[in-house]
């Protein structure tokens, strides 16, 4: 069996983004594959530990993937100032004579964005609603190819590494069964420092806000990549209560066309034609969100990789540049319009971008997460909770196909979904033993039973 048919068995995806199988990112002519280590946003620190302790198998996965797949180019993308990390890392290549490269980049937000990093480490601009692939790059995370060492030895992804941080009592990094709730999480953690608190599922700066009872029917997935804990009154808190309409009247009434979230979007940095300002300026005479989505400015909101810069950062008013940008997004992938990218088109990236970067550190001072910007994290908690929830929907393409049924018994690792045929999929595990009690949206199991 071939490392692309192990890892498709394996269920792996993109363990820290949109979840894109991994078995069809690594088709086609590469000549470049990018591992992201930069672990993108702030507080996250589950990328450094699998970095620190699991370099022996990072640099195994590696080796196997770029012989098989017959890559001339591989190299490992991290912060310059993840110093044990890349020690860690020199140490697994030396040893394994690997042919493996280390791309040392600033401390900068978001430094870990797909496209970003891939005009960092080869100069190359991938082109507007383009993929790495089109100038013969792939990027895969650092969990990911931990994954897919697991696959190479016949071990499905059943388990996720996952930061728990901010309001908690201990820090950690989890290693739990997907289907985990995010209650157990918590728990895990020592459980939060206050009674009431917000949650936010992955980063602070592009991930999902839940209320504490959103947060308590949760589960951790094949891509969640953190839980944080953060007071309820504050930043992310505020900004998840305020409504589009809301939105809308504020783009009226405050938008001073400054421009500052176009001269600070990593995409306009790297030649693409959003311009976020443009974008509001339309939003100041809009009567709702997307009444006008054949407008060639409306039309580029679908370049925006929703980093979110332009609202938490760049815009002294305090307006929603990104949340209107997602918004519209939604909006022009349900009517089918797409961004045409001109034919014959070349994009470079802005003389300014190196000026424009913007410091993580002061990023997340930013969104008042700074308390919890300097935590080191080191700890691993392992637990295998009797019940979990395991959503058939945790990756891009169709929902997997479940292959069991209430009061079957499983085994840990054993296929109970797979990918519907011809399309693009995943398959998915049992990550506890025990009994099926229920197959719908999710497949629950429980031990106890």
């Amino acid at each position: 069996m071939s490392i692309t048919d192990k890892i498709a068995a394996a269920g792996v995806v993109g363990c820290g983004g949109a979840g894109f199988p991994t078995h069809a990112k690594l088709k086609g002519t590469i000549e470049h594959l990018i591992i992201n280590g930069a672990e993108c946003e702030p507080l996250l620190r589950t990328d450094r530990y699998i970095m620190l302790n699991k370099a022996d198998e990072l640099v195994a996965a590696l080796c196997a993937i770029v012989q098989e797949l017959n890559i001339p180019k591989c190299t490992i993308a991290l912060k310059a100032d993840y110093r044990d990390e890349i020690a860690s890392l020199e140490k697994a290549i030396a040893k394994a004579g690997a042919n493996i490269a280390l791309h040392k980049m600033e401390s900068f937000y978001p430094a870990g964005d797909e496209q970003t990093i891939v005009y960092e480490v080869t100069g190359r601009v991938v082109p507007p609603a383009g993929i790495p692939i089109m100038v013969g790059c792939v990027v895969d995370n650092i969990a990911t190819i931990l994954a897919v060492y697991d696959a190479m030895h016949d071990v499905p992804l059943t388990h996720k590494y996952l930061t728990v941080t901010g309001e908690v009592s201990r820090p950690v990094v989890l290693r739990v069964p997907v289907g985990t709730s995010f209650t157990r999480c918590i728990e895990l953690a020592g459980g939060a420092l206050r009674s009431d608190y917000f949650v936010v599922a992955g980063g602070p700066m592009m991930g999902k806000g839940l209320t504490k009872e959103q947060a308590a029917c949760e589960v951790v997935t094949k891509t969640t990549s953190g839980i944080l804990i953060l007071p309820a009154d504050g930043y992310h808190a505020q900004q998840a209560r305020i409504e589009v309409s809301h939105m809308l009247n504020r783009a009226k009434s405050a938008c001073i066309q400054c421009s500052y979230c176009t001269q600070l979007c990593p995409r306009h940095m790297l030649g693409h034609p959003l311009e976020p300002h443009r974008i509001m300026r339309k939003m100041a005479v809009a009567n709702e969100i997307g009444e006008d989505l054949h407008d060639p400015v409306i039309i580029n909101a679908a370049l925006c990789c929703e980093c979110g810069i332009c609202e938490a950062y760049a815009c002294p008013m305090g307006l929603q540049p990104r949340k209107i940008n997602s918004l519209l997004k939604k909006k022009l992938g349900a009517a089918g319009i797409r961004y045409q990218r001109p034919e014959g088109a070349t994009y470079t990236a802005s003389p300014e971008r190196e000026m424009r970067k913007v410091p993580s550190k002061r990023q997340a001072a930013r969104v008042e997460v700074l308390p919890y910007y300097h935590y080191t994290i080191r700890d691993l908690v392992e637990d295998e909770p009797e019940t979990v929830s395991i959503p058939l929907r945790m990756h891009i393409g169709a929902p997997s196909v479940p292959v069991v049924a209430a009061g079957d018994r499983v085994r840990a690792g054993q296929l109970i979904a797979k990918c519907p045929d011809g399309a693009l999929g995943s398959a998915i595990h049992a990550s506890i033993s025990g009994r099926v009690v229920s197959v719908g949206n999710t497949v629950e199991i429980s031990s106890s039973l």
